[in-house]
């Protein structure tokens, strides 16, 4: 189980790192590096005499092509290491699909030329789902990872109010990120020339909308910085354990730092290193609320018990702390 556990975990941060080269890939540009050929590279299985935006989009695609052979590899396993009807088996086959869905994306993105200097309605939609779909990729591979570890079932009828809370902070930190990509998207079509230039270009009512769209990612991501907090305090104060107090002051550290990365990337005017660290906080709020979330609606090891239970390990541990009040 530890040899599956590592191999879920491993799979997850290959998926991070052929996600923010995809980025790097928008950011530079290098969409349209394979023309518009796909699974073929410019009509070739490989490319020859290839340009740098060529090698930069082929190796996204062969890096993406490894990671949904991992994936699939994951749910194999999956299917192996957990009984029939366990809930780890459903997580693993949907982040198959998710993967599979990401693949089908990419490729409508090369297919109908909604890459380069495209600035259409259509290319801002579908990097927005596209964004929406890596997040429940991420976190389908998360909650196996929670799984694969020896981690509880999920209870969410046992905990309406809790499940509700948190779907809405699911939501919250989807648009968040939804608007977010279609934000980069606008930093790499119309890069300002200076900080006072972007603000204007945003708040102009004749400018394209991908200018206009720009000012509500930061109002957004305050808003849902708030949100989130009183989420964590809420779960917290629901169900005091250790494992909870410590996934939620994890979350909130880091949602803190992606504000900290946004404010840094709007002042220099979003260039690509700063994309790929925003886009890479991102990634791990998604993850950090994902456990923080399973593990405040997972079954309790004892459930008559639960209310007095202070410590409940995190996913991997063996032998839970309880202290009765």
């Amino acid at each position: 189980m530890k040899l599956f556990q590592r191999y879920t975990w491993g799979t997850l941060g290959f998926n991070l790192l052929v996600i923010l080269w995809g980025a790097y890939v928008r950011a530079t540009g290098s969409g349209a590096g394979c023309g518009r050929h796909w699974p073929s590279c410019n009509g070739e299985i490989f490319p020859r005499n290839a340009q740098i935006e060529t090698i930069v989009e082929f190796t996204h695609r062969l890096t993406s092509g490894v990671a949904l052979l991992l994936v699939f590899g994951l749910w194999l396993l999956a299917l192996r290491q957990f009984p029939r009807k366990h809930q780890g088996r459903t997580i693993a086959g949907l982040a198959f699909i998710f993967i599979v869905i990401e693949a089908l994306l990419g490729a409508g993105l090369v297919l109908f030329q909604l890459v380069a200097e495209n600035d259409s309605v259509a290319r801002a939609v579908m990097i927005a789902i596209h964004q929406a779909n890596t997040f429940f990729l991420l976190g389908a591979l998360t909650l196996t990872a929670w799984f694969a570890g020896g981690g509880r079932p999920i209870r969410l009828n046992r905990y309406p109010g809790r499940t509700i809370l948190i779907g809405l902070s699911f939501s919250g930190i989807f648009l968040l990120a939804m608007t977010g990509a279609v934000t980069a998207l606008g930093d790499t079509l119309f890069p300002a020339g200076s900080l006072a230039e972007g603000i204007q270009q945003d708040l102009s009512p004749t400018a394209h909308f991908l200018f206009r769209l720009r000012i509500y990612h930061p109002l957004a991501a305050l808003g849902m910085g708030l949100f989130l907090l009183v989420t964590a305090l809420i779960l917290v104060i629901q169900r005091p354990e250790s494992a909870v107090k410590k996934q939620a002051a994890i979350l909130m550290g880091i949602f803190f730092i992606q504000i900290m990365a946004g404010a840094v990337n709007l002042i220099l005017l979003a260039p690509v290193t700063m994309q790929l660290i925003h886009l890479f906080l991102a990634d791990l709020v998604l993850i950090c609320f994902t456990y923080l979330a399973t593990v405040s609606l997972a079954e309790a090891e004892a459930p008559e018990l639960e209310g007095r239970v202070t410590g409940v390990p995190l996913a991997g541990s063996s032998t839970p702390q309880t202290n009765r009040v």
